[in-house]
């Protein structure tokens, strides 16, 4: 295995993969092996096959998440043993499309407010004010803030790519007692590792997910299953609520395609309310206009009853 995982390594760096992408699928052909207890390079389409039943019924993956560890076997394959693929034989499932879960603003102030150390609070409001993902406000570095254009720069995004976003003043100051608060000011990365921020490399991405975590149980909201890209749809979806055009949030979150971002047109309370439902233009009487309509009519009425009552006395 050592000798087909460098390989691919090579293969994969030289494609200038991402090092997320490397690692995921250096680790789904190695869990591919020790599920037959083989080496790769022994096993065939009907290992694959079994392979992929196993990761819905056995190990309970989506289908997005089984669809990139196929993927990553297919690279296997083609890129480093350079034997064909069968699609026919090995069907990508369908993808699933779930609305992610967003906060509104208010369970956004209590989250960070609830963040119990200070390093957490301006990761939580790092991660809310530029939209970024976590990698993303991890491997931030000291010169990404640029005070004087009120910018942050994102660089070496999902795709490799590099974009700007804006640089909030309440961020700014938040940044800057941050930055006075700590007994040896960093050099390079803008958040550095370790317990004491003193390593010579950024935070490790888990530390903003615990600080997700941590902060949503203190703040009564666990159930709501929040964690650092939760921010990120939060940031998109109150960015459109408050009037931004989707084509400047796209540009934001760095999306390769503006149909990605057309996501929020569905979570955004504006556009949901601003089309009424159908129902309210119907003609439909309430409940006691119903009973009145349904009545028996008395001949006579009012007066008919009048009498009546006249008669008995």
């Amino acid at each position: 295995m050592t000798h087909l995982r460098q390989i691919m390594l090579e293969e994969l760096r030289r494609r200038n993969y991402a090092e997320s992408t490397i690692q995921i699928y250096i680790h789904t052909v190695e869990h591919f092996s020790r599920h037959f207890h083989r080496s790769p390079d022994q096993l065939g389409p009907e290992q694959i096959r079994q392979y992929q039943a196993a990761l819905f019924t056995r190990w309970k993956l989506c289908p997005n998440t089984v669809i990139q560890r196929l993927a990553a076997l297919r690279f296997f394959y083609v890129q480093v043993l350079k034997r064909g693929w069968s699609v026919a034989e090995t069907p990508y499932p369908k993808k699933v499309l779930h609305l992610p879960q967003v906060l509104s603003q208010d369970e956004v102030a209590r989250l960070i407010d609830a963040a119990e150390f200070s390093f957490h609070r301006i990761l939580l409001m790092t991660l809310y004010a530029t939209g970024a993902r976590r990698a993303e406000v991890a491997h931030l570095k000291i010169s990404d803030i640029d005070s004087q254009r009120m910018v942050i720069h994102i660089r070496g995004g999902k795709g490799r790519k590099d974009r700007d976003v804006m640089l909030s003043p309440k961020l700014l100051d938040a940044l800057r007692v941050y930055w006075r608060g700590l007994k040896r000011k960093p050099t390079d990365w803008l958040f550095p590792g370790n317990r004491w921020h003193t390593a010579s490399h950024p935070v490790s991405t888990k530390v903003l997910w615990h600080a997700c975590q941590q902060a949503a149980e203190r703040a009564g909201l666990e159930h709501k299953h929040i964690h650092p890209h939760t921010l990120r749809h939060c940031f998109a979806t109150h960015l459109l609520e408050a009037g931004a055009d989707l084509r400047t949030i796209q540009m934001l979150l760095g999306h390769r395609d503006l149909e990605e971002t057309t996501i929020y047109l569905h979570l955004s309370r504006r556009h949901l309310s601003a089309t009424g439902s159908p129902l309210d233009a119907l003609p439909i009487r309430d409940k006691e206009s119903r009973r009145r309509a349904h009545e028996p009519a008395s001949p006579g009425g009012g007066r008919h009853r009048s009498l009546c009552r006249a008669v008995v006395r």
